[in-house]
C-alpha cells in the first residue's frame, strides 16, 4: 500500500512561491539530518607480530643455513631489483606499458570511477527544457441537412524549462555515492592485484628461462664429459683392459644425458613466449632478452612486513576490505527505502495556440509542485532487503577474513620455503664438491686400471645429479623470493603510473 503524503500544483503567485519554497526547504533540511544505516568501520588489524611461531632467526643467529628476515621493513616498489638481474628492470617497464590485461583493468577502473559521478548526480536538480506541438480536430454535430463545417481544427504550442529535485531525507543518496566510492576502490585494488601477478609473472618467467639456460649449460657439459669416459674407455677396450660391455655402458650413459636436451629446449621455448605475451607481443614479434643465470642474486636481507601492515597492503586484502564496504553502503540504501520521499518540481512554460503569440506574457505558466511518497506495506518486501543486504555484509565479512588467513599462511608458506631453499641449497653445495672430487679421482683410477667402467659412471652419474641439483635448488629459492615479495603484497602502493597518478583512488 502506498501512501501519497501531499500533493500541491497549480499556477502560484510570488508570495505563496515563497512560502511554500520556505516550507520545502524547512521539511527538507529538517529530515535530511540523518542517514539510514550503519556507518562502515574498517576491520582492525591484527595485534600479532609474526607469520609463523617458529620464526627463522634475525641476523647473527648460530644457523647460517636461514634466511635473515628483516621485520617490519617496507618492500620497495621495484622489487625486482633486489634481484640485481640486469635484464630484469627494462622487461618489467614494458609489462607495465603494453600488458593487455593491464589496460583491460585500467579501463575497468575508469568505468567504475564513471559510477561515482553518476551517483552523485542524483544530488543535484534535474533541469529539462520541454516542448510540444500539436493539432486537434474536434466534430461540431453537423450534418447533411446543415451546412456549418462538420469539425474544428485546434493548435496547440508549449515551450518552457522544468526543475525537479528529490530530497536525500534518509540518505539513500548519500549511502549510494558511498557504494560507488566503495566499488571504484575494490576496482582500483583489482588493478594493483593484476600489476602485481603480471610483475611477479614476468619476474618467474624470467628466472625458469635463466634456470632452463642454465639446466641446458650443464646437461651439455655433462655430455662433454660423457664423451670424454666413452673415449677413455674405448682407449681401454683397444688396448684389451675393457669389455666391449664397457663400452656399451659408456656409450648408454651419454646417450641417456642427450635425451634430456630436448625437453629443456622446451622448457625454453615456453618461457620465452610466456614472456612475450606479458610484454604485449606476439612471441614471433619480441626478442627475448638473455637473462644471465649467475646474475640473479638472493637479497642479504628479505624485506617482510608486519602482519598489521600486510592488512593494509595486499591489493586482494585491501579490495576484500572495499567489497565489505560497499556492502556496508547497501545496508543503508535498502534501510533508507523504509523512509518517505520528496520531490520538489517547478515549471515555467509558455502555452498558446497560436506559434507567434506563445511568447506573450499572458501565455506564460508557472506552477510548482511537491509530492511526497511513504511505503508503509509491501508484503515485507523492504524489510526482507534489508535483511538480505545485512546477510550479504556477514558473508563478505566471512570473506574478508579468510582471505586475511590465506594471505598470512601464504607469507609464512614463502618465508618456510626460502628457508628449506637455503639449507637444501647448502647441502647440495656439499653434494657438488663431494661428487667433483670422486669423479676426478676416478678418473684417474680407470685410467691407471684399479677401478672399473662401473665405478667411473656411478661417479659420473652422482655428479651429473649434483650439478643438475645444485641449479635447481638455486632456482627454486629465486622463485621462492619471488613467491614471498607477490605474498607481501609486492611494494605496489609505493609504484606511479599503474592507474592513477598517485595510484589511490580518486573520489
Amino acid at each position: 500500500m502506498n501512501k501519497q503524503v501531499f500533493i500541491i500544483s497549480g499556477v502560484v503567485s510570488s508570495a505563496k512561491r515563497r512560502g511554500v519554497g520556505g516550507l520545502l526547504a524547512g521539511l527538507a533540511f529538517g529530515l535530511a539530518g540523518c542517514t539510514a544505516g550503519p556507518d562502515f568501520v574498517r576491520p582492525a588489524a591484527p595485534a600479532f607480530s609474526t607469520y609463523d611461531n617458529d620464526q627463522a632467526p634475525a641476523a647473527g643467529s648460530a644457523n647460517p643455513s636461514l634466511a635473515v628476515v628483516g621485520a617490519g621493513q617496507t618492500l620497495p616498489a621495484q622489487w625486482w631489483e633486489l634481484l640485481q638481474a640486469p635484464a630484469l628492470p627494462a622487461v618489467l617497464d614494458q609489462v607495465v606499458a603494453a600488458n593487455q590485461t593491464l589496460a583491460a583493468a585500467r579501463a575497468t577502473l575508469a568505468q567504475a570511477q564513471e559510477g561515482i559521478v553518476q551517483a552523485r548526480s542524483t544530488w543535484f536538480p534535474v533541469l529539462s527544457v520541454g516542448a510540444s506541438a500539436g493539432r486537434s480536430i474536434s466534430g461540431n454535430g453537423g450534418n447533411q441537412y446543415t451546412f456549418r463545417p462538420s469539425s474544428t481544427a485546434t493548435n496547440q504550442f508549449s515551450l518552457g524549462p522544468q526543475i525537479s529535485y528529490t530530497f536525500d531525507i534518509a540518505g539513500q543518496t548519500a549511502r549510494t555515492v558511498e557504494q560507488a566510492k566503495a566499488n571504484a576502490e575494490d576496482q582500483h585494488y583489482q588493478l594493483a592485484a593484476a600489476y602485481l601477478t603480471l610483475t611477479s609473472s614476468a619476474v618467474t618467467q624470467a628466472i625458469t628461462l635463466a634456470t632452463s639456460q642454465k639446466l641446458l649449460a650443464t646437461t651439455e657439459s655433462l655430455i662433454k664429459n660423457d664423451e670424454k669416459n666413452m673415449e677413455l674407455v674405448q682407449k681401454s677396450f683397444q688396448i684389451g683392459t675393457a669389455a666391449q660391455t664397457d663400452v656399451l655402458t659408456a656409450q648408454s650413459q651419454l646417450e641417456n644425458d642427450r635425451t634430456q636436451l630436448p625437453a629443456l629446449h622446451q622448457q625454453i621455448s615456453v618461457a620465452r613466449h610466456a614472456l612475450a605475451v606479458l610484454v604485449g607481443q606476439a612471441p614471433s614479434q619480441w626478442q627475448t632478452p638473455d637473462f644471465d643465470f649467475d646474475s640473479f642474486k638472493m637479497p642479504q636481507t628479505l624485506p617482510v612486513s608486519l602482519p598489521s601492515e600486510l592488512v593494509h597492503q595486499r591489493p586482494d586484502i585491501l579490495s576484500a576490505e572495499a567489497i565489505l564496504h560497499a556492502d556496508s553502503a547497501a545496508i543503508g540504501i535498502a534501510a533508507a527505502q523504509l523512509y518517505p520521499s520528496l520531490t520538489l518540481s517547478l515549471s515555467d512554460s509558455y502555452q498558446s495556440t497560436l506559434i507567434n503569440t506563445l511568447f506573450n506574457t499572458v501565455n506564460r505558466s508557472l506552477s510548482a509542485a511537491t509530492s511526497g511518497n511513504w511505503t508503509l506495506f509491501q508484503g515485507g518486501s523492504l524489510a526482507s532487503q534489508k535483511r538480505a543486504a545485512e546477510d550479504a555484509y556477514d558473508a563478505q565479512l566471512a570473506t574478508y577474513r579468510q582471505t586475511v588467513l590465506t594471505a598470512f599462511g601464504q607469507v609464512a608458506d614463502a618465508l618456510r620455503a626460502i628457508d628449506n631453499d637455503t639449507e637444501s641449497l647448502r647441502l647440495a653445495q656439499n653434494a657438488m664438491t663431494i661428487s667433483t672430487t670422486s669423479l676426478r679421482l676416478q678418473r684417474a683410477s680407470y685410467s691407471a686400471g684399479k677401478s672399473n667402467v662401473l665405478q667411473l659412471i656411478t661417479a659420473e652419474n652422482a655428479y651429473a645429479q649434483a650439478s643438475m641439483n645444485l641449479v635447481r635448488m638455486q632456482g627454486q629459492r629465486l622463485q621462492n623470493c619471488v613467491v614471498l615479495f607477490a605474498a607481501l603484497g609486492g611494494g605496489w602502493e609505493g609504484k606511479a603510473g599503474i592507474g592513477l597518478p598517485a595510484d589511490k583512488p580518486a573520489l
